[in-house]
């Protein structure tokens, strides 16, 4: 199942468990964990791109090891709101993400990239630093919000 509503995905996760969080980019993917119950994103593992089946092994590996119960992915909208075309490869990855059997939501990341590379500056990261770590780190800001969101849904 994918989806863009938090009600619909938290529906599919009674019990909660672990999540992932992805923000799929050209050359990398940034992975973020959060617990079992959704208080909290930790950044995790940066995966370098390279053919989409290694990297979905090198994510199953991630998701079996962590014992993750559903994915949140990134979804880079337009400021307006509107798809762009890094937003229908997004979406194209959940669709190819979707055998793994695992409830996946489309989450807006509008900003996120944004939020995190200010604090690091504001944490006085050199640029070569803040290169190392944003794909995670916005990975956790992205899950971060995702599961804010689902633990207020009634």
């Amino acid at each position: 199942m994918i989806t863009t509503v938090s009600a619909d995905f938290r529906a599919t996760l009674p019990a909660g468990g672990r999540l992932i969080g992805l923000d799929v980019g050209t050359k990398t993917i940034g992975t973020a964990l959060c617990d079992a119950g959704w208080s909290f994103a930790s950044p995790a593992e940066l995966v370098r791109r390279t053919k989409f089946s290694k990297d979905k092994a090198a994510l199953q590996a991630l998701i079996t090891a962590q014992q993750v119960k559903g994915l949140v992915i990134g979804l880079p909208l337009n400021l307006d709101g509107t798809d762009s075309p890094r937003t229908q490869s997004t979406r194209a990855f959940a669709r190819n993400m979707d055998d793994l059997g695992l409830p996946i939501l489309l989450w807006d990341e509008r900003w996120s990239t944004v939020a995190v590379e200010r604090t690091l500056i504001e944490q006085d990261f050199s640029r070569a630093r803040r290169a190392e770590m944003i794909d995670n780190m916005a990975a956790a800001h992205i899950l971060q919000a995702a599961i804010d969101a689902l633990v207020n849904v009634s």
